[in-house]
Parts: C-alpha cells; sequence; structure tokens
C-alpha cells in the first residue's frame, strides 16, 4: 500500500460508512478506525485496513476524512494522545466533514499549518441516501490548494463540491442549510399534531400537504415517517448538538437567533423526555403528547 495513495477515514456511523465504502469502491486504498470496532468489519472484508487509533491512520494515509459527532471529539482524534498529528508529515491533508464550530475548526486549520498539514472543512448535505449513493454536495471551506489535493476523495464522495471561501466557511453553509431543515421539523410536527387533533385523516393530510403550498423538503422528510412511525435516523441528540452551533454563531454576529433557539429547547424537551437516541423527527411526540393523543414515556395505559 503506498501512502500518498492511501485515504483515512475515521467515524463510521450511519453516514460515514456509506461514504467510506465508496472511497474504497473507486480504488483508494482505504484505512478505517472507529470507536466500535464492529463497524469497520463490513470494509475490511472488502479490502480496507483497519487501524488501532488516529495516528495509525496518519501513518498510512496521506489524506484522512474525519467523520465524528462533535468538536471535542475532532480536536481529539486530531491532537489527541493518539491523534493524527503525532504521525502526520509535511503535505498530508485532512478533511472534517464533521458538522461542528466554525471557529474551532479555523483553530485547528491554523494549529496544523506549521506541521505542513492542510485542513479543510466539506461539511455534506444529502443524508443516509445520498452518503449510500454518492450523490451528497459538499460545502468546503479552506485553502484552494488544499481542495484540490482532496478533490478525487471528494468526488469519490459526493456528486457536487463547492468551495465557499476560508476554513470554516464550509461549516457556516452547512449550519444555515441544516437551520431551515430543524427549524422546519418543529413547525411540521406542530402543524401535523393541530390537523390530527382537528379530526384530519391523517394519510389524507399528509398527501394532500404534499402537493400544497405547506410542502417542504422538511415536511418530505417528517410527514411519511409520522405516518409510518420511523423513527430511526439522525438522533435527535445530533440534532441537537447542530443547533447549539447556529445560536453560537448567530451570538458571535449579532444576529437574532429566536427561531433556531425556541427550535432548539423543544428538541431539549423531546431528550429529557428519553427520544434523544431517535430521530430528530421524533419531536413530533412532544406534541403528541402534550395535546393528549399520545401518553407520556413510562405512562402507557
Amino acid at each position: 500500500m503506498d501512502r500518498k495513495d492511501s485515504v483515512g477515514f475515521i467515524g463510521l456511523g450511519m453516514m460515514g460508512i456509506h461514504m467510506a465504502t465508496n472511497i474504497l469502491r473507486k480504488g483508494f486504498p482505504l484505512i478505517v478506525r472507529d470507536i466500535a470496532p464492529a463497524r469497520c468489519e463490513a470494509l475490511a472484508a472488502e479490502g480496507a485496513q483497519v487501524a488501532d487509533s488516529p495516528a495509525a491512520v496518519a501513518e498510512k494515509a496521506r489524506i484522512t476524512v474525519l467523520m465524528v459527532d462533535t468538536t471535542a471529539q475532532v480536536e481529539e482524534v486530531i491532537f489527541g494522545a493518539e491523534g493524527i498529528a503525532r504521525q502526520a508529515q509535511p503535505g498530508d491533508r485532512i478533511i472534517c466533514m464533521s458538522t461542528i464550530d466554525p471557529e474551532a475548526v479555523r483553530g485547528f486549520a491554523r494549529e496544523l499549518r506549521p506541521l505542513g498539514v492542510g485542513l479543510i472543512d466539506a461539511p455534506v448535505s444529502g443524508m443516509e441516501k445520498g452518503a449510500r449513493e454518492g450523490t451528497l454536495k459538499a460545502f468546503v471551506g479552506g485553502a484552494a490548494e488544499d481542495l484540490e489535493a482532496c478533490r478525487p476523495v471528494l468526488d469519490a464522495m459526493t456528486a457536487q463540491v463547492i468551495h465557499l471561501g476560508d476554513a470554516g466557511q464550509g461549516l457556516a453553509m452547512k449550519l444555515v442549510n441544516n437551520m431551515l431543515v430543524q427549524v422546519g421539523w418543529v413547525a411540521v410536527a406542530e402543524a401535523l399534531v393541530l390537523g390530527q387533533k382537528a379530526g384530519l385523516d391523517p394519510e389524507q393530510m399528509v398527501s394532500l400537504i404534499g402537493e400544497a403550498t405547506g410542502n417542504s423538503v422538511a415536511f418530505q422528510y417528517m410527514g411519511p415517517r409520522w405516518l409510518e412511525r420511523d423513527f430511526d435516523g439522525i438522533r435527535l441528540d445530533v440534532t441537537f448538538k447542530d443547533m447549539g452551533h447556529q445560536i453560537e454563531l448567530g451570538k458571535s454576529l449579532g444576529v437574532p437567533m429566536m427561531m433556531a433557539t425556541l427550535a432548539q429547547q423543544m428538541y431539549q424537551l423531546a431528550r429529557c423526555k428519553g427520544y434523544g437516541s431517535e430521530d430528530g423527527v421524533a419531536v413530533v411526540k412532544v406534541y403528541e403528547e402534550m395535546a393528549r393523543l399520545i401518553d407520556p414515556p413510562g405512562q402507557e395505559t
């Protein structure tokens, strides 16, 4: 395995597993790492190498993709005791595809520069379906030369790569985009429960709204899941985390964040009720409980 052609991938969750698979199937030698070793097994069966630490990934890969959950996790993966920075060489690149704090990413890029290591942020839009089919859209921040060095790897995972400026700008774009969907889910939840409480047929309501002015991407995602009671997907805890970054970005820029703040509190209510590991659309259950359409957890009749 030639190091200059090899790609590392750290974080094989719901999105990451598909993104890493697409890289492997495009012919890149792949080295993977995840805190849950079982997640690496499917990729190992297809020919990927499994590393026991981020440093071990960096030892073998010129470019490493990060798809972990939080800012703290990204920092640990890069700068921790067994982090990428321990083994990185001048000319290496890191592609941070996690949805985290833009200002933190700018700081990470500055810290890596003296080592000769480039970092770009490239969060994606398209959810699990896009990750599986390779149709994601990547919002990229960072130096143009770092993007060009990473472009073949990004092209293996995505259908579109948009360069938005310096480090952190890709994340700013992702947070703005996520805010519209995540606030939208709360509005959709409120409307669906209102309609059900008013006696409307749920299936007819979802069908009619899907062809009317109330339709939206948020509705198209939530409506069918609500009907099917399908709450398996992007964890509500992750949605809550994303909204925290949106609100902090607004605070740092002096932008009022009234809708995002209210929506985040609805997700917090859902987390308090034990829905944090379910998909973000499980926020509808909070409205259903308040409207007495379902029983609270632990109080089923």
